[in-house]
């Protein structure tokens, strides 16, 4: 052990003493030596025996240089002076130290020298070591000291099948030992690596082991699995490394060349280039460019890439075939064509384009091509059609660090590196790269690398911790809020299962927390996650809910679990929410659901029940959505069906009946990492059903303004007694809610549906109360004209029964809107999926239908009491000729009123059924959406007063008289009650 720059030497020295008399050690000058025997000495050896002995010695110097001071005599270890006399006859150095200015000691190995294993196993290696192994130089403490010891015959042998693997063959790798082995492991030190990769099984690795023999195998093997293998393992005492280089040559697929085809106008273009790269290689590659005449060829360095340009400065006058040849000793050449064709005079083909970016022009019918930004590979297309004119441009462009990652949990799948570290560092990476996503090639990449970590994890049991999951659940989150139709569109069209894809990927992951992490509850806005950790006795049944629109309830009976915590086994039950993923899963249903128009509720669960370390398949799994609508499917996310792509299918899943519960409600007999969705049947509205509507609610709101227009004009004239007063002014709120409420739903569909708009909450609120109050409206003037027929002689004033009317019209549908409002929103049950309205099966819709039907009924009352009154007259009450007449006015105000909101609003109560004909629902969307027409023909057009008035207004007839009308039986009904109205 030599230190050459250091006052302080520690020597370890392996010496050949033989028999002869003694050389006596002394102190000479400054320098001093002291050390202890590695090896004793048999002290009964004969004399001309030679024995090798390890000592180590420390030399102090203080001016002399150190050969000086090595010549001189040195004071032998006492265990060797009390021996039989020896002579020093050789010295050999085995470790060469460097010591640090913090006083710690960098010791490495001469060569046939080596530290043991124990040695190794306590020191860290050196941060700049000599060689690549690990063992070669170590650091030493201040206090510590150690030499490297004489290395035996090496314990075994590594052979190598071949080594120039064809693409595609297996290699074989056979480790054969003459000792016992331990800590084997296999390493491959890829070309332009920085260090080696630790080999697992995987894929493409495989990896067998009996007495004295171990052999490595590499499936289907290509250019990335070339470079130096190392075995290392321990034997004898000695960690030992053997290696064997592997040579894999190049396939086509290997180079890339930028263009693969060319069209150029000598015209415009003279000259061009061409480009092929290829990757480096433990083979020696040369690469050339046919024709060369008229051009130069130029060769430059990319990371991991080696590129040959050819720069063409005369346009040839043909269609011309450049190749790149890439010959190696040996090696059958490797020849790549670029078709370059010329563009002749009378050519169809498409103009210079520089929009974004510059296209040159390009002959019809074939395909332009452009490089890609900086940090991004691959290439972007653009077709000249046979008509001359650009097509849209096709990009295969993919950020280089997604593509990175995605390489990188290729090759850990395929066997190459260690997944219980690499996994949760891709994770964490995924989370930073995924901001970078902009297109539906970096999309694909993203996906695939959850993909290939989700098979990884699977595989090798990996279980992951904290914060590697939720890295997975963060990134998840962004990817569900990635733009459907820019990102998600293009993705599915190049691979349909990429919902699919992501759905199993992110459930195997979740399904892979370390047990010590539970429990862990997880929350964002398109991801949700609770586990739950249940020891052997527990005794309740499973219940998990989530706070999403709708709500998601799960129940486990305890049945389904008491059977898996046998002999002290915990159960880890693992729920998860994901919201959005839906809309991104093929529209693939099993046998059975056929292919009606389906909807969801936006939300997949999966659920998964692992004991043991095995998922278990089978149990009762209870759900409730919180939702229901038309008719129902329970159903659960098949991604076997359709050829991998996924589908949805109800096998083993029932829906709950109605009558015991209110919600929807599945039950599920099978969790295999189970995705279960709540599938809707939707009743479709036909488009002509849509436009009738529309057409409706806009007929109606003309015939409104036109209605409230001619009470403008005529207020005064019809309403110069109370009743008319009364009956006018109601009829005048009825136009104006009805008028806000239809305006208000036309505008609905064009507002953001669901809770979180708070548009779409303001503009259900306000239909709801508007609708409500007309009906009320409705109520108060049938309230009016039978207080006015039952109660003659007992009138109220128009101010007490006007301020009534306010009450009963607004604050009571107020009313019943806010509690509707403050009760069912917080449950996710105030509005339907996708619209701005009340939920069609929930609460919220009662507090509508309710006071519906009960108005409907009280009109229908008064219209009884009035025809009772008829048939069976009172003389008390005044004369018989007026009574009838009072009796025909208030008849004729009830049955116009009722069938335009009573039986318009019931018809429309009978479309929620199920398996109803669509013809009902045009019925109710004609009367429906015309009540406004309604209202301004009866209650405007056909009153006799209205007419009367409006006449005298623009044609300056003269008044006839009535004695049939409303308003002459409002007058009769006035003289009756004059003493009554007096005295208000």
């Amino acid at each position: 052990m030599v230190c050459w720059a250091a006052p302080v030497l520690l020597l370890a020295v392996t010496v050949s003493f033989v028999g002869s008399p003694v050389a006596q050690a002394s102190q000479s000058g400054p320098s001093q030596a002291q050390g202890g025997s590695g090896q004793q000495l048999d002290p009964e050896s004969g004399a001309g025996e030679s024995v090798l002995v390890s000592v180590y010695v420390q030399l102090d110097f203080s001016n002399e240089t150190w050969p000086m001071a090595l010549s001189r005599a040195l004071t032998l270890p006492r265990a060797l002076a009390s021996a039989s006399p020896r002579t020093l006859t050789g010295l050999s150095l085995t470790t060469e130290c460097n010591v640090e200015n913090n006083g710690f000691t960098s010791c490495a190995c001469l060569s046939g020298y080596q530290w043991n294993a124990s040695v190794c196993a306590g020191h860290h290696p050196c941060r700049t070591p000599f060689k690549h192994q690990p063992c070669s130089c170590l650091v030493f403490g201040p206090t510590e000291a150690g030499y490297c010891q004489l290395l035996p015959p090496v314990p075994g042998t590594l052979s190598l099948n071949t080594s120039l693997q064809m693409p595609g063959d297996t290699l074989n790798l056979t480790l054969l030992t003459s000792h016992e082995t331990a800590n084997l492991n296999w390493f491959l030190q890829r070309t332009g690596s920085p260090r080696p990769v630790l080999l697992q099984p995987g894929t493409h690795v495989s990896l067998t082991s009996s007495q004295g023999q171990a052999v490595l195998s590499i499936f289907n093997i290509s250019h990335k699995w070339e470079g130096v293998y190392i075995c290392c393992f321990e034997a004898q005492g000695f960690r030992w490394e053997l290696y064997q280089v592997v040579r894999v040559p190049l396939q086509v697929t290997d180079v890339a060349q930028l263009p693969d085809q060319l069209s150029i106008s000598c015209a415009t273009s003279p000259g061009f280039q061409l480009s092929c790269c290829f990757p480096r290689t433990h083979l020696s590659y040369t690469a050339s460019w046919s024709p060369i005449e008229g051009s130069k060829a130029s060769l430059f360095y990319k990371p991991g890439d080696q590129c040959l340009v050819l720069t063409v400065q005369r346009c040839p006058t043909a269609d011309t075939t450049y190749t790149c040849d890439l010959e190696s000793p040996g090696l059958t050449p490797l020849r790549v064509p670029v078709f370059v064709t010329i563009i002749q005079d009378g050519d169809t083909a498409c103009p210079e384009d520089s929009s974004t970016i510059a296209w040159n022009v390009t002959k019809a019918g074939h395909v332009a091509q452009a490089p890609c930004p900086v940090n991004r590979m691959g290439t972007v297309k653009r077709t000249c059609g046979p008509d001359g004119t650009w097509r849209p441009s096709r990009s295969s462009c993919t950020d280089v660090g997604l593509l990175a990652l995605l390489q990188r949990a290729q090759l850990l799948g395929a066997g190459q590196g260690r997944p219980a570290d690499e996994v949760p560092r891709i994770l964490a990476q995924l989370l930073e790269q995924v901001v970078l996503v902009n297109s539906a090639s970096d999309l694909l990449a993203l996906l695939g690398t959850m993909t290939f970590l989700a098979k990884t994890v699977a595989d090798a049991r990996i279980q992951l911790h904290r914060r590697a999951l939720e890295a997975l659940l963060k990134t998840t989150d962004k990817v569900l809020d990635l733009d459907a139709s820019s990102l998600w569109t293009p993705a599915q069209a190049q691979k349909p299962s990429a919902g699919s894809n992501l759905l199993l990927a992110v459930e195997t992951l979740a399904c892979s927390l370390s047990p010590q992490a539970h429990p862990f509850s997880f929350s964002l806005p398109n991801v949700q996650l609770q586990t739950q950790l249940r020891v052997p006795a527990f005794s309740a049944d499973y219940k998990v809910s989530f706070s999403t629109q709708p709500p998601v309830q799960v129940q486990i009976p305890r049945r389904s679990l008491t059977p898996l915590g046998h002999n002290g086994t915990n159960v880890i039950i693992t729920s998860l929410v994901l919201r959005k993923l839906d809309r991104l899963l093929p529209s693939n249903y099993g046998q059975g659901l056929g292919a009606p128009l389906y909807t969801t509720p936006g939300l997949v669960l999966a659920i998964s029940i692992m004991a043991g370390g095995q998922t278990f398949g089978q149990g009762e799994v209870i759900m409730d959505f919180g939702d229901t609508n038309s008719t129902l499917h329970c159903v659960f996310w098949d991604h076997d069906l359709f050829q991998g792509s996924g589908g949805w299918s109800d096998e083993g899943c029932q829906v709950q009946a109605a009558s015991a519960s209110p919600t929807a409600r599945c039950i599920c007999r099978h969790l295999t990492a189970f995705s279960i969705l709540m599938s809707r049947h939707a009743v479709p509205k036909p488009p002509a059903l849509e436009l009738l509507s529309q057409m409706g609610l806009v007929a109606s709101i003309l015939a409104l303004l036109v209605c409230l227009g001619m009470y403008r004009l005529v207020w005064r004239v019809v309403t110069r007694n109370k009743v008319a007063y009364l009956r006018h002014a109601a009829l005048l709120n009825i136009a104006l809610c009805l008028l806000a409420a239809d305006t208000c739903f036309l505008g609905a569909p064009l507002l953001p549906p669901g809770p979180q708009s708070p548009l779409c909450l303001a503009a259900a609120f306000l239909c709801h109360f508007l609708y409500l109050a007309s009906f009320f409206w409705m109520l108060a003037q049938a309230l009016m004209l039978a207080h006015q027929l039952l109660f003659v002689f007992h009138q109220l004033s128009k101010r007490q029964a006007l301020s009534l009317m306010v009450v009963l019209g607004y604050l009571c549908p107020m009313g019943f809107a806010g509690v509707a409002l403050v009760l069912y929103l917080p449950q996710g049950q105030y509005l339907g999926a996708g619209t701005c309205w009340l939920d069609g099966k929930g609460g919220a819709l009662y507090t509508f239908v309710g006071p519906v039907l009960a108005i409907v009924g009280v009109n229908g009352l008064v219209l009884a009491v009035a025809v009772l009154k008829l048939l069976r007259p009172s003389l008390s009450e005044g004369p018989q000729l007026e009574k009838c007449q009072t009796l025909l006015g208030v008849i004729k105000a009830l049955l116009v009123l009722t069938p335009i909101f009573g039986l318009t609003w019931g018809l429309g109560l009978a479309t929620l059924l199920e398996d109803i004909s669509i013809v009902p629902h045009y019925i109710f969307t004609i009367l429906n959406t015309s009540q406004g027409v309604f209202i301004l023909l009866f209650g405007c057009l056909m009153d006799k007063k209205v007419q009367e008035a409006l006449l005298k207004r623009f044609c300056h007839a003269p008044t006839p008289n009535s004695t049939i009308s409303l308003a002459t039986n409002e007058t009769h009904i006035l003289e009756h009650s004059k003493g009554s109205e007096n005295a208000g």
